[in-house]
């Protein structure tokens, strides 16, 4: 293992940038294309903002973590709340599956982020919490893309 770092904080809403910002900032040694970074960061807001909204429903007092580790060119990043989990992971993953529609959430959100990273896994217990595990390898803009 190149590098990890752990954050955690409340969930609420305004943590997210502050999430964003420290994985940005803790991937910014791979030299990123600006691309790999727009999709990155959406995918950590993504994550961090299911687990505020879905997770804790925006309560103010659950805890979310972020746990990032960096081997070579390949970044690897969990997202855990211990909020209401989800009932039913394969539901939540369709497109369009919203639990939140009066808050005008499109239910894309885990589409999102399967389609910005190398693999995607979403492990959910009801009532015990949820982590949100993304992978993606960099290419360098020094570094030719294959």
């Amino acid at each position: 293992m190149d590098n990890e770092m752990t954050l955690t904080f409340l969930a609420i809403s305004e943590n997210e940038a502050l999430a964003r910002v420290a994985v940005t900032g803790f991937i910014a040694q791979l030299d990123p294309t600006i691309d790999e970074l727009s999709e990155f960061k959406t995918v950590v807001s993504e994550a961090v903002s299911n687990a505020i909204i879905h997770g804790y429903e925006e309560d103010g007092k659950g805890v979310v973590t972020v746990h990032a580790k960096r081997e070579d060119d390949i970044v690897t990043v969990s997202v855990m709340d211990k909020g209401i989990g989800i009932e039913d992971v394969s539901q939540a993953m369709e497109p369009l599956f919203t639990t939140k529609s009066a808050m005008e959430r499109s239910g894309m959100g885990f589409t999102i982020m399967d389609s910005f990273s190398d693999q995607l896994t979403v492990m959910s217990r009801w009532q015990q919490g949820t982590t949100v595990t993304f992978t993606k390898k960099f290419y360098s803009v020094r570094t030719p893309v294959m």
